[in-house]
């Protein structure tokens, strides 16, 4: 620290009171205000820092703004019913459909009413008619290879009116083989 050669006003008489501002003792404690305001600037800057990344990410919605297209919905104080989750039937799943039967022409007849019932997959263009090999079967049966071809399958009895589902490996070349059954009416009209 450097020291300044001794001048007049080093000596000041005692019984003067007052004495020149550059040469006043410092007050204890001013260290710790300036601290203290440095500090809570900071905690200030780096909060609006955080609040508008978060806002520009999306992470956080703001009561005032206009909502967004990721605004999250508020929480309602009544709990909604779970919908029932229906399952999706493709109509244009290729079908199979096979006589067993010893009356002629019955799969092609069989298709053409489950393509008039909205079941494009019976189509000759997208699945097969033909006969099962055997004329003696006597229950009609919809078989289907893959267990999400199950709601399709339970459609396809609706369709036809009669039979019974099964899941097998029988019938690898469509994912549903309906084999007509002597139980099997085609529909009048």
């Amino acid at each position: 620290m450097a020291t300044n050669a001794p001048d007049r006003f080093d000596h000041v008489p005692d019984d003067l009171l007052r004495t020149g501002s550059h040469r006043a003792a410092p007050k204890s404690g001013r260290g710790w205000i300036a601290f203290a305001w440095a500090a809570l600037a900071t905690g200030v800057l780096v909060a609006a820092g955080l609040f508008g990344l978060a806002v520009i990410r999306g992470t956080i919605d703001l009561p005032f703004a206009a909502p967004s297209a990721t605004a999250k919905p508020a929480l309602s104080p009544t709990p909604t019913p779970t919908p029932t989750i229906e399952a999706k039937i493709d109509p244009a799943l290729p079908i199979a459909v096979l006589n067993g039967t010893p009356t002629k022409g019955l799969a092609t007849k069989a298709g053409n009413d489950l393509v008039k019932q909205g079941w494009a997959g019976a189509s000759e263009k997208i699945g097969s008619r033909t006969n099962a090999g055997s004329t003696t079967i006597t229950k009609t049966v919809v078989y289907y290879g893959d267990a999400a071809n199950a709601p399709a399958a339970r459609a396809m009895v609706l369709s036809l009116k009669i039979g019974e589902i099964r899941l097998s490996p029988a019938y690898p070349g469509s994912p549903i083989t309906v084999l007509l059954g002597s139980d099997y009416v085609l529909p009048a009209g």
